[in-house]
């Protein structure tokens, strides 16, 4: 059986998407929200497009409880909040940190925090017991409202837990995207940099879903 997954901030466009791809791939869902009524909500719309899917709605605790793997996907200014309302559910589990330290209205700009990044930040507050590992920022939500096709955007996973950066990698191909091992959670600040840089192409050139691939790296899962 595969493990359930509880989306943190699951009602937002990235969160929902994520859930959406997760949801199809066959994982049970939990999505979690500041508002139970409104992740309910989110719930049944993903249900009603993939027959046969297992998702619920709930608070982000409540979510972070009945998950084994969490992601969170809140914006920066709930990042901290939102951690410290489900950091004892977390013990012993797999965050994954979609966060990126954007900072309004100067979200073109690179604006990391003084930890280095946010991933980082957030592996600090939460201690050794839960592995932190940072994934999905570069991936625009355009990509993820549909479960279609597979989405031309890698994915740079990044951790100080081998084996849970392992999972996300094998997460990231089950929703339907290459994920690439990036090493240590300390490079997590590539990616979240990257996000900015990627909001000011969208604008310059006039689309919705610019990304990243890095080449010379096989598509075989096994040789990543």
């Amino acid at each position: 059986m595969k493990p359930t997954i509880g989306v943190l901030g699951g009602t937002g466009h990235e969160g929902k998407g994520l859930a959406l791809r997760f949801a199809h791939a066959g994982y049970p869902i939990v999505i979690g929200s500041r508002d139970p009524e409104r992740a309910r909500t989110t719930a049944a719309e993903i249900a009603g497009r993939i027959e046969g899917a297992s998702v619920a709605g709930a608070s982000n605790l409540a979510a972070a409880e009945r998950a084994t793997i969490c992601v969170l996907t809140v914006p920066y200014a709930a990042h901290r909040a939102t951690l410290e309302t489900v950091r004892q559910a977390l013990s012993g589990k797999v965050l994954i940190d979609v966060t990126v330290p954007l900072l309004p209205p100067k979200v073109t700009r690179v604006q990391l925090p003084p930890e280095g990044s946010a991933a980082v930040a957030a592996q600090a507050m939460l201690g050794a017991d839960v592995k932190v590992v940072s994934a999905f920022q570069n991936v625009s939500a355009h990509y993820l409202e549909t479960v279609e096709g597979f989405v031309d955007c890698d994915v740079l996973v990044c951790g100080d837990d081998k084996d849970a950066r392992e999972l996300v990698v094998a997460l990231a191909h089950a929703a339907g995207m290459r994920g690439i091992h990036g090493g240590v959670l300390a490079n997590a600040a590539a990616a979240e940099a990257l996000t900015s840089v990627l909001i000011f192409l969208n604008a310059r050139y006039k689309v919705k879903g610019a990304g990243i691939r890095f080449t010379g790296i096989p598509d075989d899962p096994a040789a990543r």
